[in-house]
């Protein structure tokens, strides 16, 4: 803005310089002239490189060929504005009563070159360096008989203009064409200015009304009510502005398509999720000032279904730095998994036999901004998960992602803890968890399609996956944990029946509490010391739960504590299978092994001690565990024998 009010004053003071020589002079001195008074005033060169013509009609003025304007001398050689032609049109009475009353003046193909470096600005003219002392005042305090009559401006054109921002050396933006009109026909009349550009290729309209040009080119805070209009959607702005940038007020965006406006602004690319705002409606109080801070206060934000309240505080960079606190009622963030509720639950794990998606996720928003974002919510829906009463804090910073709950109500009970999300090289997930109160069915049932346990459970998780889908990263899973449950059920298995007959599939099996620790690797899950304790039996258990690939073979081991003389009866249970449809399988050789109270080992010893004892009768001689039998019968043998010979020869 400031540099578009300085370039209409200085094409103001060019049009009064020609008209005022209009009818007495020819045009190359009118445009000597001009040159000459606008290097007294600014310090640079006007150049006319062709005719300067009068005109008559419509418009009384002049007309000239290729205009140009030269930067400032730390700024390069590259002019600060030239055009192909300029016309300049006064009102023919306004000459008659001492000042030029500015019709018309416009600028056919511009090119305006802004730049900045070190704080210096080129559209900052400065003193004029052949600026003359100023001429006393009369006694009666009149302004002295050289000052310059008063101007306005009916009528300001840019014509298919283009523009060029240089800030210390590193062009950063460079557009066209751009259509543009302003008008400020009188000092105490508003500038109103409307303008076409299109930044990003799509066309983008604004309008400007500043009440009182003359207190904001001097420097003072003055009112500014701006409006851009674009295919995609609108933003208004209503406030106080000052000549460096810095403003405050009222603003509202309206976005039917949010993805398309960003891209008329020249933000191209941005894809929002839906639940954040591919259709948006926001208002606020926003101030911005100029070291690129903005405040955002009392903001009301509706994205797509759902509704923010709150406050941000936001730096401006290459990757903006954002603190903000929001609250909203019930969050929907479903399409966070790119489809609707239902297909996002099934495909991540509400249908069992589906799979893990094998979709690329795209982590790229992680590095949208840094900062800290504050929520609390009602309930939060998320891909294949509902969460109650939250309070959670995401932490942003170069790609990673760490999301505190501080406590999430989850499945019935509570989690705290966070969850990391690293994209810097390659996405990876993680987290350390603490659990308190969770119902394993709804849990089971939403991450794996598993229906079959249910209970309220405590525990600790620590995980870490890596990949691009849900497939890798839940094939990659390593961590370990531990489990506590009080009293649940197991559906699918009756350990009564099992128990007693032989047949335990179907029915449900009641137990008192259930404790287990775990580990993880390579996607598997490894556990080795389940105990599950009922009023009259016990169950231990040890296996594999194949977390990529959605199986589980696993040994289950009821053991009926009064059976057997209370030495216990144990029916070891196999489970073998997709989570879908597992296999349920008791070993009941071994069941009735164990009914008999007979072990190998025992039949073994049992036989071994019958058959020494009968030896130690025959053979008349105790016969030891560390004697070899054969030997023994051999020696009896031969002893035999000879007791058999010596009667045979007659001896005693």
């Amino acid at each position: 803005m400031r540099w578009l009010i300085r370039i209409v004053f200085i094409l103001v003071a060019v049009a009064v310089l020609v008209v005022g020589g209009l009818l007495l002079l020819p045009g190359d001195k009118i445009a000597r002239l001009a040159a000459d008074q606008v290097r007294a005033q600014t310090g640079r060169e006007l150049t006319f490189d062709g005719d300067v013509r009068l005109t008559f009609w419509p418009v009384l003025g002049v007309e000239t060929g290729p205009v140009t304007l030269d930067n400032a001398e730390w700024a390069g050689e590259a002019p600060m504005l030239k055009a192909k032609a300029l016309s300049i049109g006064v009102t023919a009475a306004s000459l008659f009563s001492g000042s030029a009353e500015i019709q018309r003046i416009v600028a056919q193909d511009p090119v305006l070159r802004l730049e900045v470096s070190q704080g210096r600005a080129n559209w900052d003219f400065g003193a004029p360096p052949q600026e003359q002392a100023a001429a006393p005042a009369s006694s009666t305090g009149s302004p002295a008989a050289g000052r310059a009559p008063a101007v306005s401006l009916e009528r300001l054109e840019f014509n298919n203009a283009r523009l060029i921002y240089v800030e210390d050396g590193e062009t950063s933006l460079d557009f066209g064409p751009v259509d543009l009109t302003a008008s400020w026909p009188s000092p105490d009349a508003p500038l109103d200015v409307n303008a076409r550009l299109a930044p990003g290729g799509e066309a983008l309209d604004v309008t400007l009304r500043l009440p009182d040009l003359p207190g904001f080119a001097s420097g003072a805070v003055t009112g500014m009510e701006l409006d851009m209009n674009t295919a995609g959607g609108d933003i208004r702005f209503d406030g106080q502005v000052n000549i460096s940038g810095e403003f405050s007020g009222a603003a509202r965006v309206s976005a039917k398509n949010t993805s398309r406006m960003l891209a008329a602004l020249g933000q191209s690319g941005i894809t929002l999720p839906k639940g954040l705002g591919q259709a948006a409606d926001l208002s606020m109080l926003v101030t911005y000032t100029r070291d690129g801070r903005v405040a955002l206060r009392d903001v009301a934000a509706q994205l797509d279904s759902n509704r923010f309240e709150g406050e941000a505080d936001v730096a401006i960079a290459a990757t903006p730095q954002v603190t903000a606190r929001f609250s909203t009622g019930d969050l929907d963030l479903t399409g966070l998994g790119g489809g609707s509720g239902s297909e996002s639950a099934s495909s991540s794990g509400g249908n069992a036999q589906a799979g893990w998606s094998k979709d690329r996720i795209d982590a790229s928003a992680l590095a949208l901004a840094n900062g800290s974002i504050r929520l609390s919510a009602k309930s939060v829906r998320v891909p294949g998960l509902t969460l109650g009463q939250s309070q959670m804090t995401l932490a942003l910073d170069r790609s990673r992602a760490v999301l505190k709950m501080h406590p999430v109500s989850l499945f019935s009970g509570a989690l705290t803890g966070q969850v990391v999300a690293n994209n810097r090289n390659g996405l990876s997930v993680g987290g350390n968890l603490q659990a308190n109160g969770i119902e394993m069915q709804e849990a089971l049932s939403a991450l794996g399609g598993i229906e079959r346990l249910s209970g309220k459970a405590s525990g600790t998780l620590e995980f870490l996956g890596v990949g691009e889908t849900e497939d890798q990263i839940m094939r990659s899973l390593s961590g370990q944990g531990r489990v506590e449950m009080g009293r649940g059920v197991i559906s699918g298995i009756d350990l009564d029946n099992l128990m007693g007959s032989g047949k335990g599939a179907g029915g449900t099996t009641v137990f008192n509490s259930l404790t287990a620790s775990y580990k993880m690797n390579k996607g598997n899950l490894f556990n080795s010391d389940l105990l599950m304790q009922l009023d009259n039996f016990r169950a231990d258990g040890e296996g594999r739960i194949g977390l990529g690939a959605r199986d589980i073979d696993y040994l289950f081991t009821p053991v009926a504590l009064r059976a057997n003389s209370g030495q216990g009866l144990e029916v070891p249970v196999r489970i073998v299978g997709p989570w879908a449809d597992p296999s349920i399988r008791p070993d009941l050789s071994k069941a009735l092994k164990a009914a008999a109270g007979v072990k190998k080992e025992e039949v073994e010893q049992q036989a071994k001690e019958k058959l020494r004892r009968k030896l130690s009768e025959e053979l008349d001689t105790t016969v030891t565990e560390d004697q070899d039998v054969e030997e023994l019968i051999k020696d009896k043998l031969e002893n035999e024998a000879k007791k058999g010979l010596l009667k045979l020869f007659g001896s005693d």
